[in-house]
């Protein structure tokens, strides 16, 4: 029982982690929380699940809509967030992305009604079972892609010019700015980046927990518990938190009676509040130091 929840904890986690991802790289390129992120994913899953609808294949439909969220978000971050960003005006920046929230919510609902919907498994059905263990190819599929946009982002950030140009954004500003470097435009590409891993992470886990307006909400409030373990700074961090909350979430709802299935989401709190107190930066920040 304990290897089974730890296998499920890891692709649960991956998901959460992807998210995470996410939430960080908006915060490093505009120093903001986007609660909106889980929307976007939300719109990009039933993106997914329209163009199935449609006749495409579920790969291909992942693609599209993607690339349909990078747009989206690129765009919200240019009419809505920029503009407070170069005010320096971090609660409206923080208001905003809750409102947005709220109204891509409706929206959706709107668009797609509030009942579920199945959306097909990327990876197909069936479970592969080694020593008493199943894991089912869906969960298998998750961890793979998961790691594989992981390496694409690090070799993004690592070996090209616009994630070299980005990080130069992210750690100096100012010195960007004067060596040439458009601190606009890297935070557009954040956003963009941000939008597509989105995308992907409410595809892939639509079919674990079938699709409807809420599905997202429990979804955020991991990631947001594996972002503030790991380190809003880090991309690596989001993805050892992801992981990290996924078995301690799954550990706890089976060893822990009092927890069960229906207070899980506790335990991403208590994760929040005991980092937030011990260790703000995170796992993999780096602790600020202010010169007096």
């Amino acid at each position: 029982m304990f290897l089974q929840q730890l296998v499920d904890g890891i692709a649960t986690g991956a998901i959460y982690g992807a998210l995470a991802l996410a939430i960080v790289l908006v915060y490093r390129a505009s120093r903001t929380l986007n609660f909106a992120q889980g929307e976007l994913a939300l719109l990009g899953a039933y993106l997914s699940w329209q163009f199935t609808v449609w006749g495409l294949p579920i790969g291909v439909a992942l693609a599209i809509s993607m690339v349909a969220l990078a747009l989206l978000s690129a765009g919200i971050e240019r009419l809505l967030f920029r503009p407070l960003v170069r005010r320096h005006q971090h609660l409206p920046l923080i208001i905003v992305s809750l409102g947005l929230m709220i109204a891509l919510n409706a929206l959706i609902g709107w668009v797609w009604s509030y009942q579920t919907k199945e959306v097909p498994a990327l990876f197909g059905s069936g479970a592969l079972v080694a020593g008493g263990v199943a894991v089912s190819r869906q969960d298998i599929g998750i961890v793979f892609t998961v790691l594989a946009a992981a390496l694409v982002l690090a070799a993004l950030f690592g070996f090209t010019r616009i994630g070299l140009r980005m990080r130069a954004a992210v750690s100096a500003p100012e010195s960007a700015e004067l060596s040439g470097i458009s601190t606009g435009r890297t935070m557009t590409v954040g956003w963009a980046v941000a939008g597509a891993v989105g995308a992907l992470a409410g595809t892939l886990i639509a079919p674990e927990l079938f699709l409807h307006p809420g599905m997202m909400t429990p979804v955020l409030i991991y990631a947001f518990a594996a972002a503030t373990l790991g380190g809003l700074e880090s991309p690596v961090g989001a993805l050892v938190g992801g992981v990290a909350v996924g078995i301690i979430e799954n550990l706890a709802g089976s060893y822990l009676p009092a927890v069960g299935s229906e207070l899980k989401q506790l335990v991403a709190l208590l994760i929040i509040v005991v980092v937030l107190l011990v260790r703000p930066q995170g796992l993999f920040g780096r602790r600020e130091l202010v010169r007096a």
